[in-house]
């Protein structure tokens, strides 16, 4: 049963956006090349990748041993997925040679019997298959299989795809219903069966998801009970750390809460939404909003990130969401937009759209430099250079992106998704085409005719956008759905001038514009976008009297640059308006920063007083978050005291 609505491919769709195509350059042209210099190891002073060198091991064609983290194939398998999106927005036949050399290089490294997985075959392939819970086998896999889906859609080469076949079959022989129990405990397998399962058409594969989604919670000791019959550990962690930390708690169809690793929990609730959206399986789907539900209104930061702890990148509990130590992972935040693009497939509705266009502009390209060579593995809502990695323990709390990390998942996750955008912005069904997000370019549809339409917009920094609608043939007829942002408390939309009533919204949260269409009709949008105080929820501690700022869908943050580091000392009154500059193409790749009126506490000698600091009024500048930490070692604060 195919999906009543889908989203768009990459060759339907190109990205001409004043904001984000920018973005798409620095990655293709910069961040890619970078990242495959990284894992061929050719970058001074920056961690060691030696992915490829691990590969080069395992097909007997190098000698050494294994370099890295257990699950180093997967950073290889997001690049090359990377890759394949950039070959579409822009050919470069020498990267498509050298991604070929790897691909064959990949194959002569599988096994006979189509296991594929650097380490265990170089180092330890009397133990495969023995560690479900945190040798990620089964993630690894997933990601080759995500990434071989992308090559052959994109090149039209299917060496890749049929490596991935024969490794998915292998996994589907050991697997499922009538044979070995196992579930991953690094969720990932289950969404690229999916993927695998639509290019290829084989039955087998959404079976092998299904059975996956559904044996999870089953036996929540199931990892436990592993860990004690095989006698060995990786790690020490499983008998550590509760069911909940693999989602293996109870059922999905049971869950009403996100928990545990956040990373892995959006790949789940990835899948599954995916599933439930195939097969028509509405409890499936009502656990997904259900967590949908919880996550977003109890346990997500402003910034659209999630995984407020360190310990085990997870999940905490309802409304508890410290800025400074707040991890918010970048990959956990892409994970949120895979959630909610596979949400709006099951059911197209503007709040999911919202909070995946807050984690494209906030809490995902926050994770880069904006000279795409260096990255954040945490994204912090609140930065103290000298709270720095050496105070809180892990390489991941620094004030300053760095080149490559020893757990290097985050810069190919991004650059993916960066390249991949374009498969954001729209979708259709039978008779309707959705505008999720206001990102400029062209599309494509085929609406029981050839349908293209023109999106032109300056957003973030304006609220307008033109939809130019080109049919093939005169009085082709369909339904064109615009969202209304969660973050707009006017807009206006018209067709070729003509105000459209406030009628066509939808509870949906869609203008729905239903006609025959000639060529160069033209919908205009306009939003009101002033800037907005944003206040938390009273039962976030962290924000308790503080106060935030948010311009469309743009997060806002105060750095020591600017402002002095003294960050604390402020506080803003709540009769200020803030002052909305013009564009400044030269600052920070061009953004509109904002002035607001605040006091600062004069600082004493003293360590306690008697009676508060005398304060004086300044003005503060604020830019957007994603910006922050691109111009040297400063402090950092989104939320901020109000007077």
């Amino acid at each position: 049963m195919s999906k009543k609505n889908q989203f768009i491919s990459m060759k339907q769709v190109s990205v001409k956006d004043s904001f984000f195509s920018p973005i798409q350059k620095t990655v293709v042209d910069v961040m890619i090349p970078y990242q495959e210099k990284a894992l061929h190891d050719e970058i001074p002073g920056v961690r060691k990748s030696h992915v490829i060198e691990n590969m080069k091991i395992a097909a007997g064609e190098s000698e050494g041993e294994y370099y890295g983290r257990i699950f180093q194939d997967s950073d290889l398998a997001k690049w090359i997925e990377a890759v394949a999106y950039s070959l579409i927005l822009k050919p470069d036949p020498e990267l498509e040679s050298r991604t070929d050399e790897i691909i064959d290089l990949i194959g002569r490294a599988q096994r006979p019997d189509g296991y594929l997985n650097s380490y265990f075959i170089a180092a330890a392939p009397e133990r495969r298959w023995q560690n479900l819970s945190d040798c990620h086998e089964l993630y690894c896999a997933g990601h080759m299989t995500e990434a071989a889906v992308a090559y052959y859609e994109a090149t039209g080469k299917d060496t890749f795809l049929k490596i991935c076949c024969r490794l998915c079959d292998h996994i589907d022989n050991r697997f499922g219903p009538g044979k070995i129990t196992g579930i991953p405990g690094h969720e990932e397998i289950e969404l690229a069966l999916m993927r695998l399962y639509r290019v290829t058409g084989e039955e087998r594969y959404l079976k092998l998801a299904s059975y996956f989604v559904d044996e999870r919670g089953k036996d929540p000791d199931f990892f436990l009970k592993e860990e004690e019959n095989r006698g060995w550990s990786r790690t020490n962690y499983v008998s550590k750390l509760s069911p909940a930390y693999m989602q293996n708690h109870k059922p999905l169809r049971e869950q009403d809460k996100v928990e545990g690793h956040a990373v892995r929990c959006m790949y789940l609730l990835t899948a599954a939404a995916d599933l439930a959206a195939e097969t028509d399986d509405e409890i499936l789907l009502a656990a997904c909003r259900r967590l949908w539900d919880n996550m977003v209104e109890k346990r997500m930061y402003i910034t659209a990130g999630i995984g407020s702890t360190a310990r085990g990148e997870a999940f905490t509990e309802d409304y508890d969401l410290p800025n400074d130590t707040a991890y918010a992972e970048t990959c956990a935040a892409v994970g949120v937009c895979f959630f909610a693009r596979q949400m709006l497939e099951a059911e197209p509705c503007s709040r999911y759209a919202d909070v995946m266009e807050r984690a494209l502009y906030n809490g995902t390209i926050s994770g880069m430099q904006l000279d795409g060579t260096k990255f954040f593995y945490i994204n912090q809502l609140e930065a103290n250079p000298e709270m720095s990695a050496e105070v809180y323990g892990d390489e991941e709390y620094t004030p300053e992106r760095i080149g490559w990390y020893d757990c290097a998942c985050c810069p190919p996750n991004l650059a993916r998704l960066m390249t991949s955008l374009g498969t954001y912005v729209w979708s259709s069904g039978e008779d309707t085409i959705y505008s999720h997000l206001f990102i400029g370019g062209e599309v494509f549809f085929d609406m029981g005719g050839g349908v293209r339409i023109l999106l032109e917009s300056r957003y973030p920094w304006e609220g307008g956008a033109v939809y130019t609608v080109d049919p093939d043939a005169p009085g082709a007829e369909f339904t064109l759905a615009v969202r209304y942002p969660g973050w707009c408390s006017g807009m206006k939309v018209s067709v070729n001038g003509e105000e459209v009533p406030d009628s066509a919204l939808g509870k949906d949260g869609y203008w729905k514009i239903s006609r025959c269409w000639e060529s160069g009709d033209q919908v205009a949008c306009h939003m009101d976008m002033p800037v907005r105080r944003v206040y938390a929820n009273p039962l976030v501690r962290a924000d308790a009297g503080c106060v935030a700022f948010m311009r469309g869908p743009v997060v806002y943050a105060f750095e020591g640059i600017d402002n002095g580091e003294a960050l604390q000392t402020f506080r803003i009154p709540r009769e200020g308006e803030a002052q909305i500059l013009p564009y400044d193409p030269e600052l920070l790749g061009g953004i509109v920063a904002l002035k607001i009126p605040a006091l600062q506490k004069e600082i004493p000698e003293s360590l306690y007083l008697g009676q508060p600091c005398p304060e004086k009024p300044v003005t503060l500048t604020a830019i957007p978050y994603y910006a922050w930490s691109n111009r040297g070692l400063t402090h950092m604060r989104v939320w901020m005291e109000e007077a």
